[in-house]
């Protein structure tokens, strides 16, 4: 997988938890707690589509490392490729 492809999936995630969000807005490094006001169910969801999306097993200490859109392109790439 590579970075376009990433990110692809995790916008494509991101709008199936948070519909009206503004992805054109949001920064690589801004939190999705902070700029798209995820609670904890909102970004739970988040993780378990991104894996179905993607086929990459996500777990909880996984977490930490996805809550951006940088951060969760490059868990995605460093997984599947």
């Amino acid at each position: 997988m590579n970075r376009a492809d990433a990110l692809n999936a995790v916008k494509e995630s991101i709008t199936q938890v948070v519909p009206d969000a503004d992805l054109a807005a949001l920064g690589p490094e801004d939190t999705f707690r902070d700029a798209l006001e995820m609670d904890s169910l909102d970004f739970l969801s988040y993780l378990e589509i991104l894996g179905e999306r993607t086929g990459v097993r996500i777990d909880d200490a996984d977490a930490p490392e996805l809550t951006t859109l940088s951060g969760s392109a490059d868990f995605l790439v460093a997984r599947v490729t």
